[in-house]
């Protein structure tokens, strides 16, 4: 058990016996997702209300420049952070294009470990904003456990030190439902920073719920004429 788990623990009062019951359904549940696409919770009933919105990537068309990512932490905190970004651009300069970056966005997962984990019920589908999958900061503990229970790299929701709350707690991608230093509505029925921001449309947006199963629902090609009059190829 990592020391994010064991912070976990303490604050939210669950049991170390408790933990492991309810992680290791989360488990079982992503391993039987990867054929049936179906997470079943801990209570055993059908999962959550999916979400009304998705981001996709082109990792060909990305160019590494990060202004996805600095818009993002601009328009939910105010702060020009890149650390606070909901969606992580990750470079590894030992390899060559098109493998030497990629875009790591939230999925808002069909079926999502972060949701089920929590012992709060401070990370939910938001049915104001299309089920979005958000945080309640006013409920969150900021026991990290949601961090755990996230199965990519980087995990898509995050802990940070909130001033206003003067404590730690999670926050994750919300499709821009709750973007105070951005004057426009967010949500899957609004617009998205990251995608208006991408200089060379790198991020799109849709309603259509993406494959689930690896990740060719989320990376996808969005290189058209445009992309090929600068001499760059359409094909994958």
């Amino acid at each position: 058990m990592s020391k994010i788990e064991e912070k976990g623990l303490k604050k939210s009062g669950i049991s170390r016996r408790d933990f492991l019951k309810v992680s290791g359904t989360v488990t079982v549940g992503l391993g039987i997702a990867g054929f049936t696409n179906i997470l079943w919770t801990k209570e055993g009933q059908a999962a959550i209300e999916v979400s009304g919105g998705y981001l996709l990537v082109d990792v060909k068309k990305c160019q590494g420049c990060l202004t996805c990512m600095m818009t993002c932490a601009i328009a939910h905190t105010g702060e020009a952070s890149l650390s606070s970004a909901r969606l992580q651009i990750t470079q590894n300069s030992f390899e060559q294009w098109p493998g030497d970056l990629t875009i790591e966005q939230c999925r808002q997962c069909v079926e999502a470990p972060c949701v089920d984990i929590c012992p709060v019920d401070a990370l939910v589908p938001n049915p104001d904003f299309g089920n979005v999958r958000m945080v309640d900061k006013d409920l969150c503990i900021g026991c990290g456990l949601c961090v755990t229970a996230c199965p990519y790299i980087p995990s898509r929701p995050m802990i940070y030190y909130d001033a206003t709350y003067d404590d730690d707690k999670a926050t994750k991608c919300d499709l821009c439902a709750d973007t105070p230093h951005w004057n426009q509505a967010g949500g899957p029925s609004g617009k998205q920073a990251c995608v208006e921001i991408c200089p060379l449309g790198a991020i799109a947006f849709t309603t259509e719920v993406p494959e689930q199963t690896g990740d060719s629902g989320y990376k996808v090609n969005l290189r058209d004429e445009g992309w090929a009059n600068l001499g760059y190829s359409t094909e994958d």
